[in-house]
């Protein structure tokens, strides 16, 4: 397997449970947070390539806030959760009970709060992965960028180009008060870590 595209049907499904595991943790953990009641929508787990993210996420322009971990041990590769304007401002209200205008003008706490969200985020789904397969995993410090979206997933397309031109997406779609908000984590293992995923559940990845 040299791509995200040769798996199969089954292990599709192995993924789309991992997200839904990952999504539940994250939730639990993000309305404790917050201290409110958050319902979301099934996951979707999309695998898609490098030059369709952007577009997906608004356009390349399209300001977001980005939380980067990378993974060593017994997985490599990195997860990205990327937040919108409008979830950066409704967290942040609830958390910090402030109004935020501009989300590139953020003061340290509500950076560190933002860092805190991604953070809880991607460690949902990163601890869904190493429960179920029985494996180690070492996650970074998290690291935060605001830009636009082209400029924030420059980071993984330029180190993921020479492994695959395709990503996996986790879409999540939350609901409180009465706002919605959509939040998006990137996946990107390198390629011998995606094979050891499906062998650790005792997939046939391979389509």
């Amino acid at each position: 397997m040299n791509k995200y595209s040769d798996i199969n049907e089954s292990a599709r499904d192995v993924l789309m449970e991992i997200g839904n595991i990952g999504t539940g943790n994250a939730v639990t953990a993000l309305s404790s947070m917050i201290n409110h009641r958050i319902e979301i929508d099934h996951p979707n787990v999309k695998i898609m390539e490098f030059e369709e993210v952007p577009a997906m996420l608004g356009g390349p322009e399209e300001i977001k806030l980005g939380v980067l971990l990378e993974l060593s041990g017994d997985l490599n590769g990195m997860f990205m959760f990327l937040i919108s304007t409008k979830f950066a401002q409704a967290m942040l209200g609830k958390l910090l009970g402030t109004e935020i205008e501009d989300v590139r003008n953020l003061d340290d706490m509500s950076l560190s709060a933002v860092c805190e969200i991604g953070n809880i985020m991607c460690c949902s789904y990163i601890n869904a992965m190493t429960v179920m397969m029985d494996l180690r995993v070492h996650v970074s410090v998290p690291d935060i960028c605001i830009d636009m979206t082209g400029a924030i997933l420059s980071v993984p397309m330029i180190h993921f180009a020479r492994l695959s031109d395709e990503l996996l997406l986790i879409e999540d779609k939350y609901h409180f008060d009465d706002q919605e908000v959509v939040s998006h984590i990137l996946f990107l293992p390198e390629i011998h870590s995606l094979e050891r995923i499906f062998k650790a559940l005792g997939e046939e990845y391979e389509g």
